[in-house]
């Protein structure tokens, strides 16, 4: 995994859809189709043809942090965002999610 293309999905300040959609956009550098949905994100994170051209030959980890009051103030929308980056990972073994617990907002 330490080979991988790092990318950082910094959550802070972050407690809604639309921010957690707005920073995944920009952090992956996704295309202007990209539907700002769970599944369109689904989708991004398991298509090595649109990550950013090292993380489609080397693959991809997303550190996801800042993420504490995201999930504190909407929790249930956490939950499927959480679900999205496991069920993701699952899907592409090129594709590494982890969650910074230390240093997170």
């Amino acid at each position: 995994m330490s080979d991988r293309f790092l990318v950082t999905l910094d959550l802070g300040g972050v407690t809604d859809k639309a921010a957690l959609m707005d920073r995944a956009a920009r952090a992956l550098r996704l295309p202007d189709w990209f539907g700002r949905n769970w599944d369109a994100l689904a989708d991004c994170l398991g298509d090595r043809t649109v990550w950013p051209a090292a993380a489609a030959e080397r693959g991809l980890l997303l550190v996801v942090r800042g993420w504490r009051a995201y999930a504190e103030t909407n929790p249930e929308e956490w939950r499927i965002a959480q679900e999205v980056f496991a069920q993701a990972a699952e899907r592409t073994r090129s594709l590494a999610v982890a969650l910074l617990l230390g240093g997170s907002s």
